[in-house]
C-alpha cells in the first residue's frame, strides 16, 4: 500500500486550515501590510519545490507555498471583514 496520497492530502488540509487563524491574527496584529511577506514566503517555496526530489515533500511545499499566495488575497479581504465590523480592530495599532 502507498500512503503518499492519503499524507499529502492530510498535510493539506492542515496547512490550509492553519492559514485561517494565521491571516486574522496577522491582520490583526499587523495590518495588510504584512502582505510582502506573504508573497516572499511563497515565491520562496514554489522555487524550492523546483530542486526537491521527493514527490511527497515537493507537494507539501508546493501546497505551503500557494498557500501563502492565496494568504495574500485572503489578508485585504479580512481588512475588508474588518472594517465592516465582523471581526474586531486592534485598538493599538497604528496604520
Amino acid at each position: 500500500m502507498h500512503f503518499s496520497g492519503l499524507f499529502i492530502g492530510a498535510a493539506a488540509f492542515l496547512i490550509i486550515g492553519i492559514f485561517h487563524p494565521i491571516v486574522v491574527k496577522a491582520e490583526y496584529h499587523l495590518g495588510v501590510k504584512v502582505w510582502p511577506a506573504f508573497l516572499v514566503a511563497g515565491l520562496i517555496c514554489v522555487a524550492v519545490t523546483l530542486f526537491i526530489s521527493s514527490p511527497v515533500l515537493t507537494a507539501i511545499l508546493g501546497v505551503f507555498g500557494f498557500a501563502c499566495l492565496w494568504s495574500i488575497r485572503e489578508l485585504f479581504e479580512q481588512g475588508e471583514r474588518v472594517e465592516k465590523g465582523w471581526f474586531p480592530k486592534n485598538p493599538k495599532r497604528q496604520e
